[in-house]
């Protein structure tokens, strides 16, 4: 997976727009069937806060745990490259990584 979101880059998120956390929304329709679904990271129930990550593949371990808010309709092959950049042992990119735009459908 790909995680973004964190405005302090620290690695530990921010406030988001709701405030510093807010409520699960979990919709049990909606899986980790593949790559590019959006969903909210968190350390709990109810703790998400300005953190996201886009999924590289199948994860069905974080369904009912994690708010799928989107997918990735175009572009999977940046996606794919974005996750194929090299981490420290933090997991952390060697390289910045940068989402300039994205548009809404």
């Amino acid at each position: 997976m790909v995680q973004g979101g964190d405005p302090t880059g620290t690695g530990r998120g921010g406030k988001s727009i709701y405030g510093e956390t807010f409520a699960d929304e979990l919709n049990p329709a909606l899986k980790h069937t593949g790559a590019g679904i959006m969903s909210m990271a968190n350390s709990g129930p109810d703790t998400n806060g300005s953190q996201f990550f886009m999924t590289l593949g199948p994860t069905p371990h974080l369904d009912q745990m994690h708010t799928i808010f989107g997918r990735v309709s175009k572009g999977l092959g940046i996606l794919n490259r974005m996750g194929s950049i090299q981490t420290d042992e933090e997991d952390r990119p060697t390289e910045a990584i940068k989402i300039l735009d994205t548009i809404l459908l």
